[in-house]
């Protein structure tokens, strides 16, 4: 449950991540094969939309796809040099 929450808060401070994302993909810090790693993920998420929940079960359904969208930016998050993680305040 604390796993749960914890993403939430993150998926609401999302508005951070915007400029944190396109930092992530100009920066000459990020290695070339973490932005790779970070558009496979991207990628597959986005051509194999493989619901747990179908996307029709209401609020459920669409929870899903928000925690796997959370899990991928924690994972871009995590990948990030230390420097990009301390402009953005996301440490």
């Amino acid at each position: 449950m604390f796993k749960f929450l914890k993403r939430f808060t993150f998926l609401l401070k999302f508005w951070k991540l915007i400029p944190f994302l396109k930092d992530f993909f100009t920066s000459k810090e990020v290695q070339i094969h973490k932005k790779v790693l970070a558009v496979t993920l991207i990628a597959i998420y986005a051509l194999f939309p493989f619901d747990i929940i179908p996307d029709f079960v209401a609020f459920f359904g669409i929870l899903d796809d928000v925690m796997l969208a959370t899990f991928i930016l924690t994972r871009m998050v995590s990948i990030a040099p230390q420097s990009l993680k301390i402009k953005h305040n996301l440490l």
